[in-house]
């Protein structure tokens, strides 16, 4: 179970991205870059990041502590940036934190350090299962931090759920992912066919059913589309074990694209 915090004092925000990330101090004193469920692309963007990263971590991949943040909507008063105050006040109540990584750098492929192939693999793997398009050269999403490298922002995975309803709810999910040729790391992906096996061995019906237990209902209550929150719960279930069920064409599709690179 993640764990919960209090936002004690907002710090800085991140200006990049459309989640509109913000750096927030919380009473335990840490510090954790908070995606605002209030900022333009919604709630979906903390449902992928939450689902994604801790798909991620249970496959063995670095990830930044995910936290629930609770914000309270006097810490926005101070702001006087409209396009910053606006979604912080929308974003009263939980939301989704990363622990920050304090001096870390972007990855970058050119520099390095580059990792090893099981690493890769496994990465490039991870991000065609969860359909996360944003881990390319131009945009790596990963930080060298204590010489390991670390994957965050995953609000960009699981892009069928925007605009996701209950008559197409596997819409998707056998998706080869032809993406997967723009992954930053897919050079160094020789070790593919044991990381699809990996991962199916840890994505169990069991995990999918804890990590979507954790999705906050406040997340999931304003898409009105599904019956009710159980019932867009329950959809998220049947899109990942039916996503399970492709690894072996995600395997196929990055084999291929790698064929053509080395």
């Amino acid at each position: 179970m993640l764990r919960s915090v209090r936002a004690a004092r907002y710090v800085l925000p991140f200006r990049q991205g459309g989640s509109v990330p913000a750096l927030v101090e919380a009473d335990d004193l840490g510090l954790y870059v908070v995606k605002l469920r209030g900022a333009s692309q919604g709630p979906k963007v903390l449902v992928a990041e939450l689902v994604a990263g801790e798909i991620a971590r249970a496959a063995g991949l670095l990830v930044p502590e995910l936290v629930y943040v609770d914000l309270d909507r006097e810490l926005s008063a101070s702001e006087l940036d409209p396009e910053i105050f606006a979604p912080l006040s929308a974003s009263a109540g939980l939301n989704l934190g990363l622990d920050y990584l304090p001096g870390s750098i972007t990855f970058d492929p050119v520099v390095g350090p580059l990792p090893d192939a099981v690493t890769a693999s496994r990465i490039v793997l991870f991000d065609a299962f969860v359909t996360n398009v944003d881990r390319t050269p131009r945009n790596t999403n990963l930080l060298c931090w204590h010489e390991r490298l670390w994957l965050i922002d995953h609000g960009a995975s699981l892009y069928f759920h925007h605009g996701w309803r209950p008559t197409d709810r596997l819409e998707g999910s056998r998706d080869p992912f032809v993406e997967v040729a723009q992954h930053v790391l897919l050079p160094q992906a020789a070790a593919l066919a044991e990381a699809a096996a990996h991962l199916g061995a840890v994505v169990t019906n069991e995990l999918i059913d804890h990590l979507v237990s954790q999705i906050p209902a406040t997340w999931l209550e304003s898409d009105h589309a599904f019956d009710d929150v159980e019932d867009h719960r329950a959809s998220y279930v049947a899109w990942l074990r039916d996503r399970v069920a492709a690894i072996p064409l995600l395997l196929e599709e990055a084999q291929r694209a790698r064929a053509l690179l080395v």
